[in-house]
């Protein structure tokens, strides 16, 4: 079943915590659930960690908890090491019903740091990317024993941002790491968003419907910005702004042959010059008749 949902940064980012800082918790949520009819929510920096305290909350709105980001170390710790860390957030999960775990690893990430130009984020050998596959596999086995399935976010700044670094991830672990597929992330690593879907597909397991406005981006690459800057400036919007540049429509009908899960619209902008309800609205009425046309829904 399809159900389609959203994340708080549109409203207030979790990254850099002023960008929306003004915004209440009860209007993120009252707009999410009762204004626009999202389905449920991703995680976010104003929720509260207990899981019932959670779902009770989300559940007042009429919004389900999808799932939230977990960052990995397995860079520099063991998986056991990320097994016995990742328990307050495997808790959280599991009480809520949520079927996956979003995880990207962040040991040497950049994204996060304002000050540092996205083009400048950490790459891997070839050995160490392969060291880190076996590690994120050993970790996602473990997570499918416990009812949870591990969703790897290809993102800016990280060390899986290209479309040579996700097929690699792909070709490297397996069965049980599955694939976040993230248009706008693709499109800013340098890929073809249609190309790289139908490709992994049969390995994708949550999808984020996130567009990208180009001539920002390709200000951000050129101008040496941070990936905060790049949000700030506009690089990210939602389906359906004539500004944006991924066309939906293709991507959802390659979903139609393997997909079964959440579409989230996951795309932070400046609330103070993108109105969140407006935008968020926007994407997903968008993402229901395409999905409709599609024959996804």
């Amino acid at each position: 079943m399809i159900r389609f949902g959203t994340n708080p940064i549109a409203w207030a980012n979790d990254d850099d915590r002023s960008i929306g800082a003004d915004i209440p918790t009860a209007r993120i949520l009252d707009e999410a659930g009762r204004q626009i009819g999202f389905d449920g929510i991703e995680n976010g920096h104003r929720w509260p960690d207990d899981p019932e305290a959670l779902r009770a909350l989300l559940a007042g709105y009429g919004l389900a908890f999808i799932s939230g980001w977990y960052s990995t170390n397995l860079l520099v710790q063991s998986v056991e090491a990320e097994i016995a860390a990742c328990q307050p957030h495997l808790a959280k999960l599991l009480h809520n019903g949520c079927k996956v775990m979003i995880v990207c690893e962040t040991s040497n990430a950049i994204h996060g740091d304002a000050a540092r130009p996205v083009n400048d984020r950490p790459r891997l050998s070839e050995v160490l990317m392969t060291e880190f596959c076996t590690k994120l596999e050993a970790f996602a086995a473990y997570l499918a024993g416990q009812g949870v399935t591990l969703v790897y976010h290809h993102h800016m700044g990280t060390i899986i941002e290209s479309p040579a670094e996700i097929d690699a991830l792909m070709a490297g672990t397996g069965p049980h790491t599955h694939l976040l597929f993230d248009a706008y992330h693709c499109a800013f690593g340098g890929g073809d968003p249609l190309a790289v879907l139908s490709r992994h597909v049969g390995r994708v397991r949550h999808f984020h419907a996130k567009n990208i406005r180009p001539d920002v981006v390709a200000r951000v690459r050129e101008d040496r910005l941070s990936f905060l800057q790049g949000v700030v400036a506009g690089a990210f919007t939602v389906p359906g702004d004539q500004e944006g540049g991924i066309d939906f429509g293709p991507l959802l009908k390659v979903l139609v042959s393997a997909y079964d899960g959440w579409i989230v619209i996951e795309a932070e902008q400046d609330p103070k010059v993108r109105n969140p309800l407006l935008y968020q609205t926007l994407g997903l009425a968008t993402l229901k008749r395409l999905s409709k046309e599609a024959g996804l829904i």
